[in-house]
């Protein structure tokens, strides 16, 4: 059973940036839902509403839609129109192929005075006599029945003989109603049998014949066929056909009980499918046996070169990746005997003929041909020096001793020096001026400052009480 939850209303209003509360027009149509709900609290705004195609026995929590123009329920179990009264702006109203009986609901819809046009078609009380009459008569704003226009003339034929039509339909719904109690009782006793064979049945076992073979005669006919079966059961598939082929080809009335067993049928055979095509989780590729060999593969299916380049000593591998597939999707990891390469999650891998370094390698792709190629130096190459940097002289200050010093050489470690012609030593003597340069050390900080006699302006006259500047 599928209900009308706020995620289904949210992707059904995509149009509408999933907003729900502002929503004026949704689609639930196809959605094997059963039951209308939570619709009218969410979307107080909704002008047309699509519900067709589902299993809705019951039109319900639709009256305070007041806004509601257009409402589709084509295509379901509904059986009665009915709780429409609060649609004040309902227009167009849309039933067709129900399984509408009770023709005087429709007079319920007398409320809804801006109702222009409704759709009856296929729902057993089309097949009324005087069906048209008594819906012409009955609701005098409709403007459409069936598609079809009403016209002047026919209204006022159809209220001239209206009592006379009430009468006849009454009596047709009344035989109407006695045919679907019975066929309601046949489908509930049907039910519950499949429910007890369901129960009996089972694997291998037909269910045709009866465990209790020695309580039998021992000459009957019904005895030899049970024998015959018991000796060679039936195959459980071609009985599960036979079950299959008798469901489909079984003449049943159309009622909305039958709608809904072949829907359930349907929907038992998906989800039988859907559980035999469940893929079992395949187990992990093996890369690299239990003993340590490489294995090489290509899961991908790429062409690629694998050649040596003797003149700058290193190998190099041209894997065809796909020419129009992003970069990211690619993984490239060298190890120093094989090369591994994730394209889209597929591994491609190879041994190498010799031994590379893969913190030397390099992978490149191409812009044109899309290819990856990937070049790795080998291990046993001859190492190149491209360029030599002279080390800087070493400068050592010490005032220790030639043996301290070789001492310490040997106790030490090297270290680079700055070139000391370069180098600008701070001068830790003048960064507090002195009076003179034949001027002691430092005083300490709480010691009074020299007199400033020899700085103060004309006229200065010092006062005892306003303590010196430091």
């Amino acid at each position: 059973m599928v209900y009308v939850t706020e995620d289904l209303v949210r992707r059904r209003a995509e149009h509408n940036e999933c907003e729900i509360f502002s929503l004026e027009e949704v689609s639930l149509h196809q959605q094997d839902i059963e039951r209308i709900e939570h619709l009218d609290r969410w979307c107080r705004e909704l002008r047309i509403l699509y519900l067709q195609n589902n299993l809705i026995p019951r039109i319900e929590n639709v009256g305070r839609l007041k806004k509601l123009e257009y409402l589709n329920l084509a295509l379901n179990n509904i059986e009665v129109i009915e709780n429409l009264e609060g649609c004040e702006s309902l227009q167009k109203l849309d039933l067709t192929v129900n399984f509408v009986g009770c023709l005087s609901s429709v007079e319920s819809l007398r409320h809804n005075i801006h109702l222009r046009e409704l759709f009856l078609v296929g729902n057993p009380c089309e097949r009324f006599e005087g069906y048209r009459q008594f819906v012409v008569a009955t609701l005098p704003q409709l403007k459409c029945l069936d598609g079809t226009e009403i016209s002047r003339s026919e209204r006022i034929r159809a209220s001239q003989g209206l009592e006379e039509v009430r009468r006849r339909v009454a009596e047709q719904e009344r035989e109407y109603l006695r045919r679907r109690a019975e066929e309601k009782e046949e489908a509930r006793r049907k039910e519950a049998g499949e429910e007890e064979e369901k129960k009996e049945r089972k694997p291998g076992f037909s269910g045709r014949w009866s465990t209790d073979i020695n309580n039998m005669a021992p000459g009957s006919e019904e005895n030899k066929e049970n024998q015959e079966l018991a000796e060679n059961p039936k195959n459980p598939e071609v009985d599960e056909e036979e079950r299959e082929r008798e469901f489909w080809h079984t003449p049943c009335t159309f009622t909305p009980e039958s709608r809904l067993e072949a829907h359930r049928h349907l929907e038992e055979k998906r989800r039988a499918k859907e559980k035999g095509k469940e893929k079992k989780p395949k187990a992990p590729r093996t890369l690299i046996t239990a003993d340590g060999q490489v294995l090489n593969l290509n899961e991908p299916k790429l062409d690629f070169s694998l050649t040596e380049d003797e003149e700058n000593s290193s190998i190099v591998l041209d894997l065809a990746v796909y020419r129009h597939m992003d970069t990211c999707l690619i993984d490239v990891d060298v190890q120093p005997s094989y090369a591994r390469v994730s394209v889209k999650g597929k591994i491609f891998q190879v041994v190498l003929p010799a031994e590379v370094k893969p913190d030397s390698s390099t992978a490149q792709r191409s812009q044109t041909t899309g290819h990856l190629l990937l070049t790795m130096p080998r291990a046993e190459g001859e190492i190149k020096v491209t360029k030599s940097v002279p080390r800087p002289p070493r400068v050592r200050q010490s005032r220790r001793g030639s043996s301290e010093d070789n001492k310490s050489k040997n106790d030490t470690p090297e270290r680079l020096e700055v070139d000391p012609s370069k180098r600008t030593a701070i001068d830790l003597a003048n960064i507090v001026p002195r009076q003179s340069a034949k001027a002691g050390p430092m005083e300490a900080s709480g010691a009074a400052p020299p007199p400033a006699t020899d700085r103060c302006s004309e006229g200065f006259v010092e006062d005892p009480d306003i303590p010196p500047l430091i």
